[in-house]
């Protein structure tokens, strides 16, 4: 089998492409390869942690977001051949391409942190980085009577940057409706250097944890979970040193990485990111690849709203390279991160590669605002299933 574009995933990045190239080139030969029968609005999932949403509301089959006309093989792609110009799926298929778009998304390594799988969705132990855990964060948060409820992330590239830290605000935020707050010791522990890579957001930030008293402890990452003693191990970046802290509720935001058949690629850099260019999005070694997404080398937050921005940068190309002729679309490396920062609540992070904000609305968004938390909760997800995936927005 041989089409004209591959697509390699149909999570956000995959499914947009796809809907944009249609909307531009009505005869043009598209195949998405995908293995999941449903698609998840995963920016949802924070509000579902905290108890505001349904998981169910992030929930659509797939097979209503393909784009008419796109051929959906549901199956999983095991192996690239880029100079046969073919992939290899897990049921042996060998489909040709004349172009390539990867958009696989990211790994999720739970088993990194040592206990971590066995411990998930029990004891005080939970996650908002899967649809069959989810549910058991609101619940651990909502059954917290007091004591150590710690949040944490890793070091590596993460779906989000900001979301482990939304998680924690909630928690914080309700613990103090709730009247408990004197009893609960809330501590977000980071491998990452500071809170946040923007300066402006980071100053809010800061600022927002001295006044809620949340202690902040970075450089150190989760390297292990002890149910029976309920500890959590962490362990310095740099120095090695090791942390040991007693939770009561610990939410994990587990290590990520590139998928394991992209690290084992052609295609991927020393780190097995997808190698492309950052501003045409174009691989760099192979000229009728590109990639966007989590599982591109773009050295930007790992975002829906940063995917917005490249699907088109990357349309324009891909149809100008069929045409014979070069990329001539630039990405800026724009992307966006909502930070709940309670209940009604929240500061809206926009910038590029940089760390310049390129903010929206002509007000300071370093601010908290009930209208951006609105923003999120109810005109995101529209523009999201609507717009985006349907390829006009």
């Amino acid at each position: 089998m041989k089409t004209k574009v591959v697509i390699v995933g149909g999570g956000t990045a995959g499914i947009t492409v796809a809907a944009q190239l249609r909307r531009k080139s009505k005869d043009l030969d598209i195949t998405i390869i995908e293995p999941s029968e449903k698609h998840y609005y995963q920016p949802l999932w924070t509000l579902v942690g905290g108890g505001i949403v349904p998981k169910e509301e992030s929930q659509r089959d797939e097979k209503d977001y393909i784009p008419e006309g796109v051929t959906w093989i549901k199956d999983a792609v095991v192996e690239f051949l880029p100079e046969k110009n073919s992939v290899v799926t897990k049921e042996g298929k060998h489909i040709g391409y004349d172009f390539l778009v990867v958009a696989p998304g990211i790994q999720i390594d739970w088993h990194k942190v040592k206990g971590l799988p066995e411990a998930i969705t029990k004891d005080g132990v939970c996650s908002n980085y899967s649809y069959d855990t989810v549910d058991s964060t609101w619940r651990f948060i909502s059954n917290f009577r007091g004591g150590n409820a710690i949040f944490t992330q890793p070091n590596t590239p993460v779906k989000c940057a900001g979301a482990p830290q939304k998680i924690c605000y909630l928690a914080e935020d309700y613990f103090r409706k709730k009247g408990i707050r004197s009893k609960a010791k809330v501590k977000f522990i980071s491998g990452m250097p500071k809170i946040f890579g923007v300066p402006k957001y980071a100053e809010a930030l800061t600022k927002h944890c001295q006044e809620k008293e949340i202690e902040t402890i970075f450089k150190y990452n989760l390297t292990e979970i002890r149910p029976a003693s309920k500890e959590a191990i962490f362990h310095h970046v740099e120095t090695g040193e090791e942390l040991i802290e007693r939770y009561d509720m610990i939410h994990v935001t587990p290590p990520m990485s590139a998928p394991d058949f992209l690290k084992q690629s052609p295609l991927g850099n020393k780190d097995g990111w997808v190698d492309v260019d950052k501003a045409t999005l174009q691989h760099n070694r192979y000229e009728n690849i590109f990639a966007l997404g989590d599982a591109s080398s773009l050295p930007t937050s790992k975002t829906g709203a940063a995917i917005r921005k490249q699907a088109p940068v990357l349309v324009e190309n891909l149809l100008r390279v069929i045409k014979g002729n070069k990329p001539s679309s630039n990405y800026n490396g724009y992307t966006s991160c909502p930070l709940v920062t309670g209940y009604g609540k929240l500061i809206l992070a926009e910038f590029d590669y940089d760390l310049n904000p390129m903010e929206t609305f002509p007000f300071d968004q370093s601010k908290e605002r009930y209208s951006m938390y609105l923003l999120k909760r109810y005109i995101l997800p529209q523009l999201y299933w609507h717009g985006m995936l349907k390829g006009i927005a």
